[in-house]
């Protein structure tokens, strides 16, 4: 409903010239409302049924053609979702900078080499203990959820909506890292990524335990597990690359100013885009802008993320 209300406020802003301002920052206010909407689905529909598909696929040790295209096109909207949530995120500040297209490409392969193994281990171990899925998913979804709280979030304007907004955050981290906290993310990313990688490794090393000795139908998921690691690894080191080359604050501090990522504290201070007028706020996105971002200098207008956000 929102996308095809999207689509009608998109078109009157082509054609209503006279009011092409003010429909110009309620496009901005709903497609911030979307890129969140669409994150949420993304891992709470799609990435589920894409596990699954890889586990029948696994099971019936046979794909067609249209199958295997789904999936490959799974695991890229997968990826293209988190990219757009982060660019419509950076697009909602008036100080920061916008992604480049090179940005754009490793923060997007970074995500997908991350997943891509995530979603095989999971397929394996549902390959032998199907319910043992079901098992694994709800403690380490509490694990998490206790996480998250821990972390304090303030997306919902009630408790009991907040308690299913961490919820849902929880189902995200089951299979990707999102940020719900201020500060500094070194230390947290340090800890998930290195939970992630430990439970992945042993959902890998139980279906090898479990397979029976000298299978030949599933032979071939010898070498693809062996290079499930490496690909891990290599989504790490991409987002090392990010962050330490590729990530606009290199752009910023190259110019004497300051825009770092990920919230350095005292995010109360992060200035949202002058368009936007205070009737027009997104609340839920200002405040998920304000987890991310601290505050900084503004960037001149000329490399503002004017595309998004106007």
């Amino acid at each position: 409903h929102r996308c095809l209300y999207a689509l009608k406020v998109g078109w009157r802003v082509c054609w209503a010239k006279a009011e092409e301002e003010d429909e110009r920052r309620h496009m901005a206010f709903i497609s911030h409302d979307i890129s969140m909407l669409r994150l949420f689905e993304t891992f709470l529909e799609n990435t589920p049924q894409l596990t699954l598909l890889l586990y029948i696929i696994l099971r019936t040790n046979k794909a067609e053609l249209s199958q295997g295209l789904g999936m490959g096109t799974a695991f890229l909207c997968v990826s293209w979702s988190l990219l757009d949530y982060h660019q419509s995120l950076r697009s909602f500040l008036q100080d920061k900078y916008e992604l480049s297209l090179g940005s754009s490409i490793i923060y997007f392969l970074w995500n997908l080499f991350l997943i891509c193994p995530r979603i095989l281990a999971l397929a394996l171990f549902a390959l032998l203990w199907p319910y043992g899925v079901a098992v694994h998913f709800s403690l380490v979804w509490l694990a998490l959820f206790l996480w998250v709280s821990l972390q304090g979030t303030d997306f919902m304007e009630s408790p009991g909506a907040e308690q299913l907004y961490r919820a849902m955050v929880a189902v995200i981290l089951y299979f990707s890292w999102f940020n719900v906290a201020r500060g500094r993310t070194l230390h947290r990313s340090i800890i998930y990524h290195g939970f992630m990688l430990v439970d992945s490794t042993l959902l890998g090393l139980a279906w090898l335990w479990g397979r029976a000795p000298g299978e030949e139908e599933h032979s071939y998921l010898i070498p693809v597990v062996s290079a499930a690691l490496p690909c891990y690894l290599l989504g790490l080191g991409l987002r090392v690359t990010y962050y330490k080359w590729l990530h606009p604050n290199v752009q910023v501090q190259q110019e004497g100013r300051y825009d770092e990522v990920d919230a350095s504290g005292g995010g109360d201070g992060v200035e949202l885009r002058s368009f936007l007028e205070p009737d027009l706020v997104n609340r839920r996105m200002q405040w998920l802008a304000q987890t991310h971002f601290s505050l900084s200098q503004p960037a001149q207008q000329h490399f503002q993320n004017g595309a998004a956000a106007v």
